[in-house]
């Protein structure tokens, strides 16, 4: 049979205090509805109708060409949300999810055991329910002696008897799409909130004798709805938990796992060792038997075979096998360093690409700049690339030795096998094999020393 998919992302979320659409705070690395719209493509829907309302440009801009989008301009409750994609799906055969874009923790498995579960029982209605050690606040599922759900009772609702009850509604539901949207024409304002509520749909069904079901989720933790920054937190916590323990599976060794933060798209390989405090942003890759220590911070990188960073922060950066970064080093995105690369403490490379081999050991900039294979950059060296208005390149040839404390003034070229003395400013090019002094001539005025009321002669 078909699937379809209605979800629900039209809410502002006041709770959040926040401008930005609740469904668009990020969990592990992806907003909310992201995570939603994921699990939910694990049923195949032919349509996924996602219903938007407030700031609803950015909300669309997130799902773009994804899914079809209706707008609930009014947020008057769930089922009024639902009668927003009727123009969509009334009519249609087959069988509707319904899930709410505030719930990220929910799988792909569980989705399409939900609608396995609703289609071999028959079902008009299957309620995605979850079993609560503390249900208080809850609304709780009463079933019949056939395990048919009879209604859905909210807390304040509920008898003393209902209220001990442990299996709590999920607002996560599949229906049988004609009677959906049949059902919703019957439903009224007639509550405390005055919305259109729709778990009213199922006291129609029941009424009408139609078969409701319920299946139960094995995980609490994936009913988690996030309504405040306390439960963001408690989906971030969770679904990092999850993420490291599918690495670690997948034979990545955690020093704390507790305290290392991968977003939900990293990549990386086996054989990698990650100590405490790692942070892996974005569309990040570790190759195998890579090695990060304490403090290191990667966003939209991509780290080699067999590399070493300690301690230091990557950036929208490639670095092949083999490469050493750190401690304390900055690679600003645009960067690549090629095969056996080493930068070391408190060097900063931006839009830089360093051939195999080069080493920058120690406090150096390299912005702008093109390094060949071999070249070796001394302590204290910068590329002076900016004038204030523009930026220029600076191009260092292979095999090139440049000494500390040198000041590489771009647009300049270093030529293959070149030498730049220590302590030079470089502002014209050097032809391959030449060496570079371009610093001020010294004096030594012999004996003046003894004049100045510092030398011990004078105390």
């Amino acid at each position: 049979m078909t699937n379809y998919a209605v979800i629900l992302a039209a809410g502002k979320g006041t709770r959040m205090k926040s401008d930005l659409p609740k469904v668009l705070h990020k969990v592990a690395g992806i907003s909310m509805l992201e995570h939603v719209f994921r699990s939910v493509s694990a049923i195949e829907p032919e349509k996924t109708v996602t219903v938007i309302g407030h700031k609803a440009e950015l909300v669309e801009q997130v799902l773009a060409g994804q899914t079809e989008f209706v707008r609930q301009t009014e947020q008057l409750g769930t089922g009024h949300a639902v009668m927003m994609a009727e123009p969509v799906l009334e009519n249609l055969t087959g069988q509707t999810l319904v899930i709410a874009g505030d719930t990220p923790l929910i799988t792909g498995e569980s989705l399409k055991n939900l609608i396995d579960f609703h289609i071999n029982h028959k079902n008009v209605a299957t309620i995605l329910t979850a079993e609560a050690d503390n249900p208080f606040g809850y609304g709780r599922i009463v079933r019949n002696q056939h395990g048919e759900v009879i209604k859905i009772v909210e807390q304040k609702d509920a008898s003393d008897f209902e209220q001990q009850i442990k299996e709590i509604n999920t607002g996560t539901y599949v229906f049988d799409n004609a009677r959906l949207f049949e059902a919703l024409k019957n439903i009224n304002t007639n509550n405390a909130q005055g919305e259109y509520y729709i778990t009213d749909v199922i006291g129609i069904f029941r009424e009408n004798g139609e078969k409701v079901g319920a299946y139960t989720l094995k995980d609490f933790d994936e009913s988690l709805g996030v309504n405040d920054r306390v439960a963001l937190a408690t989906a971030e916590s969770i679904m990092r938990r999850r993420i490291n323990q599918q690495h670690m599976i997948n034979g990545v060794s955690f020093v704390n796992p507790d305290a290392t933060y991968i977003d939900v798209d990293v990549e990386i390989a086996p054989e990698v060792q990650i100590e405490a405090n790692v942070t892996l942003k974005g569309q990040t890759k570790i190759g195998a038997e890579t090695i990060l220590t304490n403090g290191t911070y990667i966003v939209d990188s991509e780290i080699g075979q067999r590399a070493v960073i300690t301690n230091s922060m990557i950036e929208e950066s490639s670095l092949a096998d083999g490469v050493t970064v750190g401690p304390y080093a900055h690679i600003r995105p645009g960067s690549s360093l090629a095969k056996d690369v080493h930068v070391g403490n408190f060097v900063e490379v931006k839009a830089s690409s360093l051939g195999e081999n080069t080493k920058a050991g120690h406090l150096a900039y390299l912005g702008n700049a093109e390094l060949g294979a071999n070249v070796n950059i001394g302590a204290g060296t910068i590329t002076a690339n900016y004038d204030g208005q523009n930026k220029y390149k600076t191009l260092i040839g292979n095999n090139v030795f440049v000494g500390s404390n040198s000041t590489i003034v771009a647009p300049v070229e270093l030529g293959d096998n070149s030498l730049v003395g220590a302590g030079s400013t470089i502002t014209k090019s050097v032809p391959a094999d030449a060496i570079a002094l371009g610093r001020g001539r010294q004096t030594n005025m012999a004996e003046y020393a003894k004049r100045l009321p510092h030398h011990p002669q004078n105390k």
